[in-house]
């Protein structure tokens, strides 16, 4: 394993954003020690590396804090350029990053509204998240990344990474709300295939938690979400798609959505 000469990271387990880093560094075999935070109880030393958002994950290199997640996963692929992430064609590292951007500012809100809401507001979000899962569907079928196995070709890359450490979830969502169907197959079968290859990967299956931990967590947390959306009369299916909103993004710790990981 390739040693760094000071590396730590400061990450949440339930986080995607934290799995993304550690990800990063398992398939380029860099050392680094980890530390757990406990986001209802941040410690000096998260805040003192990030005072701005105070989130997860930080990676401090050589006493020197880098914050938000796929500045880290670049950051990565430039100090340590074995095991590239990211393509060395200009036009395609573009193409990378957009999409990356795209998984952070429209699916995964939106997969988070699914999770924060209930009745029609619910209804609503889920056909956002299909609509956002047709977009890459459709750049898998005749876009920049036609034909390939993964985004990043034959093996994975940035954005395989920001998007399946995330995309596991929407199984686990599955299991929690009854009724809900976020991938289906058929409809997205090119993003189906994609995501069972990238969850069947040794990293990844070494980095992302069991599922049977990540279901307790989601049942859990959703429970907190729709008792932040109900009204005085306890009814959930009032919650409008801003107050959802809100909840999704404000509560302590929402898988893949939350405030404190980025």
């Amino acid at each position: 394993m390739e040693k760094s000469s000071s590396l730590k990271l400061f990450g949440s387990w339930a986080s995607s954003y934290t799995h993304r880093v550690q990800l990063a560094l398992k398939l380029k075999n860099i050392q680094f020690e980890y530390i757990e935070e406990d986001l209802s109880n941040k410690s000096e030393a998260l805040l003192q590396f990030n005072p701005i958002y105070k989130k997860v994950p930080v990676l401090v290199h050589d006493d020197r804090p880098l914050v938000e997640s796929v500045i880290i996963l670049q950051y990565v692929d430039e100090v340590w350029n074995n095991r590239p992430i990211l393509p060395t064609d200009p036009y395609e590292r573009a193409v990378v990053r957009f999409w990356c951007h795209f998984a952070d500012d429209k699916l995964g809100p939106a997969v988070g509204v699914v999770f924060a809401s209930s009745g029609d507001v619910q209804k609503a979000a889920v056909d956002q998240v299909h609509e956002n899962l047709a977009l890459i569907e459709r750049e898998l079928r005749e876009g920049y990344f036609k034909g390939r196995k993964f985004f990043g070709g034959d093996s994975i890359g940035l954005l395989d990474i920001v998007l399946g450490c995330g995309s596991y979830w929407l199984a686990v969502f599955e299991e929690v709300m009854t009724g809900v169907k976020l991938v289906d197959p058929e409809a997205f079968p090119l993003f189906h295939a994609w995501l069972r290859e990238f969850e069947s990967l040794d990293e990844v299956k070494e980095t992302i938690p069991a599922v049977d931990k990540l279901l307790e967590y989601a049942k859990a947390v959703r429970a907190m979400l729709l008792g932040h959306c109900m009204g005085n009369t306890g009814v959930i299916e009032t919650a409008t798609p801003a107050t959802a909103a809100a909840s999704a993004t404000t509560t302590a710790s929402v898988p893949d959505i939350t405030v404190d990981s980025s």
